[in-house]
């Protein structure tokens, strides 16, 4: 049995959780988001707090108790706090700029690229080379930031490239210079 699954998820008093036997649907000040639930997970609602317990006694149901717990949770943070990932661009003359619903890059390709932002991320630009997504969905949040990371990953000899705020790159060394 899982541990996370056994620890209940606290409800706040500004977010109210509805359960039809199927879909779990969560409103709060930020928005509102549902998901389905796997049939093989059991979930009450009651004084505040959502309990999660397995249905049936498969090694499947066992296997995504846990898991269902945490999508949940995080379900209930999102639209109560909601969620946050900050971006850098590192390289001379790599830069960012928000033109409406899309980022412009210009990352030393020769066309700058045109990314749509997905509806329900907002985002915002700092010193051209910081961005910061901000949204309720936690998995479109990582998604899209996965993808805007892929447009020009950190390289391993200068470090240029889109990273996250605070993530280190393992730089190799260069080419040692030849002897004659």
């Amino acid at each position: 049995m899982s541990r996370i699954g056994k620890k209940p998820v606290i409800v706040p008093k500004d977010v109210k959780a509805d359960f039809d036997g199927v879909k779990l649907s969560v409103k709060g000040p930020k928005g509102e988001l549902s998901l389905a639930i796997h049939p093989g997970v059991k979930l009450d609602i009651q004084d505040g707090r959502i309990l999660l317990s397995v249905n049936k006694e498969s090694k499947e149901s066992e296997s995504i108790y846990g898991l269902f717990r945490s999508l949940v949770f995080n379900m209930v943070k999102g639209v109560s706090e909601g969620f946050k990932k900050t971006l850098e661009i590192v390289g001379v003359g790599y830069r960012v700029e928000l033109s409406g619903n899309q980022l412009v890059f210009n990352l030393g390709y020769s066309n700058a690229i045109n990314f749509d932002i997905p509806e329900g991320i907002e985002a915002q630009v700092e010193k051209k080379n910081t961005l910061t997504l901000i949204g309720i969905d936690k998995e479109l949040l990582g998604d899209t930031a996965a993808t805007i990371k892929g447009l020009r990953p950190p390289e391993p000899y200068k470090g240029k490239g889109i990273r996250y705020l605070g993530e280190r790159i393992r730089k190799k060394a260069g080419k040692a210079g030849a002897k004659k």
